[in-house]
């Protein structure tokens, strides 16, 4: 079960969205595995992506139609068959099912995005989502936010989506998103799918920038093991339908807004993370720059021997001070690091506290939720990632994956 996590009872409709879900049989039995989501003409669209050279052929699709047409109006999202590794016929199945969307949709063809998740290197039986397009169509309403959300998931435990909004200037501005991610996370980005929408009115240049920025501080901080998909993507959409345009006034309040969401929907991914029993922070602080801060974190963040010991509550941790001993960073000073696990001083100055017991040690890896943070006092800049443990459930999970 997630660590620390209860699965949102409902979702706020967003004015301008509106989604659908349907069983396609694609390889679940008995359970929705294909949605829709179509966002009203004029809205602005943005992605992220994964940067695996094996991308999967939705995700090339998704990148040229974002760079040709005016605006997107549809993304199709089916669960279970990743459409990578495919080669030409992957591209062709991916094609022919946004020119379905487009056509019940009466759109032009790159202004629908394609995504897929699950197994790789499996062709796409594409048949089965294009025979589904005209149900979805028809079944589309603004409420359907919930059932998107179970649709995408594949070995995920449970839903996650989150809502939030806001009053501005006597008007009321909603952000959702929802996500799906358990397993194969690290950057850039993950094996997550993740949608988020608001009603706020955001040009498009503004949206893409927002959407990198946000990116950085959530889903590009995350890991459970080390392993990039080749499926990873994130789109934040942007209707306009309230009324309220990103301004001056307004900006810092409805961008931190977004981040929120996202922060909680790559938390949730962690929290529901393959076998997990920990949800740990892995915090750098005092660098010299974001990226030296950011290698750190995530080298002790994807370390197994740190991970098993996460797993175990055994405060051995000697392990951590290795995994920060071999960060892919230039003249870590050690005589002025700092090094806690919790609130508990385990490094000082480079040397080991004089004030630490195993007692304390245990104490705090026994909790749930674990922070080690790593203080250089080497600069200004800071840098965090979310991980989890590694437990022999992983193990069972992703032996039995394909059976």
């Amino acid at each position: 079960m997630p660590v620390n996590f209860i699965p949102a009872s409902e979702l706020s409709p967003v004015q301008g969205v509106r989604l659908a879900s349907i069983e396609a049989n694609i390889r679940y039995k008995d359970r929705d595995d294909l949605t829709l989501i179509e966002v009203s003409e004029g809205s602005s669209v943005a992605g992220v992506f994964t940067k695996n050279a094996f991308c999967a052929a939705p995700v090339t699709i998704c990148r040229e139609h974002l760079k040709t047409t005016d605006g997107i109006r549809y993304l199709v999202i089916n669960s279970g068959n990743a459409n990578a590794g495919t080669g030409e016929e992957g591209m062709t199945s991916a094609d022919l099912i946004c020119a379905e969307v487009a056509e019940e949709g009466m759109c032009n063809l790159d202004c629908v995005l394609p995504f897929s998740t699950g197994v790789i290197g499996e062709q796409l039986p594409y048949w089965k989502i294009v025979e589904k397009v005209p149900a979805l169509i028809e079944s589309l309403d603004a409420n359907n936010w919930m059932r998107a959300a179970k649709a995408i998931m594949t070995t995920d435990t449970v839903h996650k989506g989150v809502s939030k909004q806001l009053e501005i200037d006597g008007e009321t501005v909603t952000i959702t998103g929802i996500s799906k991610g358990s397993g194969m996370i690290e950057p850039n980005m993950a094996t997550m799918l993740s949608y988020v929408a608001t009603d706020a009115a955001i040009k498009q240049s503004e949206l893409e920038a927002i959407c990198q920025d946000i990116t950085t501080q959530t889903f590009n901080s995350i890991s459970v093991d080390g392993d990039t998909s080749t499926n990873d993507s994130f789109v934040l959409m942007a209707t306009g339908k309230s009324g309220v345009q990103l301004d001056e006034k307004n900006s810092d309040k409805i961008i931190s807004a977004l981040s929120d969401v996202c922060q909680e929907l790559a938390q949730a991914i962690i929290r529901d993370a393959e076998g997990a029993t920990k949800f740990v922070t892995v915090s750098v602080e005092q660098a010299p720059d974001y990226d030296y801060a950011k290698e750190i974190a995530y080298t002790v963040a994807r370390s197994p021997l740190v991970k098993t010991a996460l797993f175990a509550s055994d405060p051995n941790w000697g392990r951590i001070v290795a995994a920060i001993g071999r960060a892919p960073v230039e003249n870590i000073n050690i005589s002025k690091l700092t090094l806690y696990l919790g609130d508990t001083l385990l490094i000082e100055s480079g040397e080991p506290a004089d004030s630490y017991t195993e007692e304390q040690g245990q104490a705090e890896m026994n909790k749930e939720e674990i922070t080690i943070r790593v203080v250089l006092n080497t600069g200004d800049a800071k840098a965090h990632v979310w991980t989890s443990d590694l437990s022999h459930d992983y193990i069972t999970i992703n032996a039995d994956y394909r059976s």
